[in-house]
């Protein structure tokens, strides 16, 4: 029930994601492609410092409660502080601002979830928190598409989203609580280096016994997985910042309502809903690791394959959304299993670490993706697609 706040969080921004860029370079406000670039990678530079504060606090004091409240009251006052201003520098300041704050869950969530469940439900633990927050974005995706059918006013759908964040807020005032024990990261370190040690040592003795190697002792390359995480946000993110613009132009060339832009996304997050639903079955650590390798080999071929798409005439955008819906999937896949993995890998006090090395990428590939798109959308899927590589290839280091 805890995670109930969390679907509430989720809904405001899902409609938030799509509404805000399409906002920005509407007659309205006169902004460009290019504001939501700066925008985007604003937002997600601010959020390397924060996410590491948050993180390093919340595992500091033991207080996670705090700072799960504090991201969600804080994004409701800043949604509010939006309906005051259609202006490009007042609406990209306040998002950056709110960035900072609004990623003050993301460590401390991840760390319930360690702690409140024993490592071999991590993957499934994971799989079954973002499943439900993904339901919540679907349905502000869905709350997007019908609000942009009624054109309601952009003061109104900042509103709703400041709401459905307040609500966030009351809610986990009353279900979340702070685990009474704090201890299974720590057990789940302690056992790799045991059994790292232990594995040492039989090899050793069956070679001084005579006996050939059947296997190689090989510790976790970490700087490869620090590596493989960054490259795949730098690829999401270059790929995405600049795609509600991309879709928006493929319905307006083929006169369909912009709406539709909203229902192409609304596919990419019933992927992921399906792709979390999928994750976590009973998965063992050796197979989750392969797992993100052949993952981020599909989602680099995806990419390539959305360069394909512009020179279709006919059902491009239906081809795109095919594509984008594979993608929500592959992404889902790789979230659970990255997640999983930096809570046995990155020590505690910094937590925050993962969302640090998320926000390096995610803030080049922001500024990146949209700067590539003023000159050819097919750079955009070209480059993402070469920087996937980038990640596999890191990942392959790492398993």
């Amino acid at each position: 029930m805890w995670r109930l706040g969390a679907f509430f969080h989720e809904m405001g921004f899902g409609l938030l994601s799509i509404f805000l860029p399409l906002y920005i370079v509407s007659p309205a406000v006169g902004g460009s492609v290019i504001d939501v670039g700066v925008m985007s990678a604003g937002a997600l530079l601010a959020c390397i410092p924060f996410s590491f504060l948050w993180g390093y606090l919340s595992d500091r004091t033991r207080r996670y409660k705090r700072y799960i409240l504090l991201s969600y009251l804080s994004s409701a006052v800043f949604l509010y502080a939006f309906t005051f201003t259609s202006s490009v520098f007042s609406l990209v300041a306040l998002y950056i601002a709110m960035s900072a704050f609004h990623v003050a869950d993301e460590a401390p969530k991840n760390v319930l979830i360690a702690e409140l469940y024993s490592s071999e439900e991590w993957e499934r633990s994971f799989a079954f928190y973002k499943v439900f927050t993904e339901s919540g974005w679907l349905i502000g995706l869905l709350a997007g598409f019908i609000l942009s059918v009624m054109n309601v006013s952009s003061t109104f759908t900042f509103t709703f989203c400041c709401f459905l964040n307040l609500a966030a807020f009351l809610l986990s005032l009353v279900l979340v609580a702070d685990p009474m024990f704090i201890f299974e990261r720590k057990l789940v370190r302690m056992e790799t280096t045991v059994d790292f040690a232990s594995r040492g040592i039989v090899l050793t003795s069956n070679l001084l016994d005579g006996f050939p190697l059947q296997e190689k002792l090989k510790k976790e390359n970490v700087l490869a997985f620090c590596a493989g995480l960054t490259f795949f946000s730098l690829a999401t993110s270059m790929l995405f910042t600049p795609m509600p613009i991309f879709i928006s132009a493929i319905t307006r060339d083929a006169q369909l309502p912009e709406s539709l832009v909203f229902a192409v996304y609304v596919l990419s997050s019933l992927g992921a809903t399906l792709g979390y639903l999928f994750t976590g079955r009973g998965s063992y650590r050796e197979a989750a690791k392969a797992s993100i390798s052949r993952i981020v080999l599909l989602r680099g071929l995806l990419a390539l394959l959305l360069a394909l798409t512009l020179h279709i005439a006919i059902y491009q955008l239906a081809m795109t959304a095919l594509l984008l819906f594979l993608m929500g999937a592959a992404y889902a896949v790789f979230l659970a299993h990255t997640l999983s993995l930096s809570m046995r890998l990155i020590p505690a006090r910094k937590a925050g670490l993962f969302n640090v090395l998320i926000g390096i990428g995610g803030a080049c590939g922001s500024f990146i993706g949209p700067f590539l798109a003023q000159l050819s959308f097919f750079y955009v899927f070209v480059a993402a697609g070469a920087v996937f590589m980038l990640s596999w290839i890191s990942f392959k280091a790492f398993t």
